[in-house]
């Protein structure tokens, strides 16, 4: 589904990873932990080809970071959905709308958008709050929102990058507890945090970035 092969990434003189090797397979939930700077953000960018590695190989699905066009990016970001900590909403749009639109851009039919994003707000909780603009709703409201804008097109993973790094205890375990439910239906999750309360809980898989390394660990209770 997605591999990472010898991966090293250099930005302005400096190796920010080093040698990266990864393999995600399908309905795997995967933790991606390590501290503020470590390289996170940049990982999951390579994942969606916002970058692109300076050597080694990046496969996602069918499409490999030596042989990816920038035509054909927007046709593989279709099959991921993508989380961002910051939310990424629209502010002018509803939650229905933000919803909607991501089916827009993919020329959904019009007859099929109402009853998918219906659908996706449900499956967050927040059928009730659709007319709601952003400045309305919650911070965890709003990334309930930002994920089933994620979901709404049925990806194959869904990429989140710190999605509770701006929420309360809480709302982070409401959140977490919601991919969980995401990954039972299908979906692979990597989800990047540097909460490792909230990454225990998480279950699954635990990846850490440490000095440029990317590594397998087990954390003690």
């Amino acid at each position: 589904m997605i591999s990472l092969s010898n991966v090293s990434v250099v930005r302005d003189g400096n190796l920010i990873l080093d040698k990266i090797n990864f393999l995600l397979k399908p309905h795997e939930f995967i933790s991606l932990v390590g501290s503020t700077g470590s390289g996170k953000t940049t990982l999951f960018q390579l994942l969606y080809f916002e970058l692109f590695p300076s050597s080694g190989t990046v496969t996602v699905t069918n499409y490999t970071s030596s042989q990816i066009t920038q035509k054909m990016i927007p046709y593989l970001r279709r099959k991921l959905g993508i989380v961002f900590q910051d939310y990424k909403l629209l502010e002018d749009k509803t939650a229905y709308e933000n919803i909607a639109f991501a089916l827009y851009v993919t020329n959904v039919k019009n007859n099929e958008i109402q009853h998918k994003v219906m659908e996706a707000l449900s499956a967050v909780g927040l059928s009730h709050k659709r007319n709601f603009y952003p400045q309305q709703l919650s911070g965890g409201e709003q990334q309930r929102i930002a994920i089933a804008r994620a979901i709404v097109n049925e990806p194959f993973i869904l990429l989140a990058d710190e999605p509770t790094g701006n929420l309360d205890p809480q709302t982070s375990l409401d959140i977490l507890n919601l991919l969980k439910e995401i990954n039972k239906k299908g979906t692979a999750i990597f989800m990047a945090t540097h909460n490792y309360d909230l990454m225990k809980k998480a279950g699954g898989k635990i990846l850490q970035l440490k000095d440029r390394k990317l590594t397998e660990v087990q954390f003690k209770n």
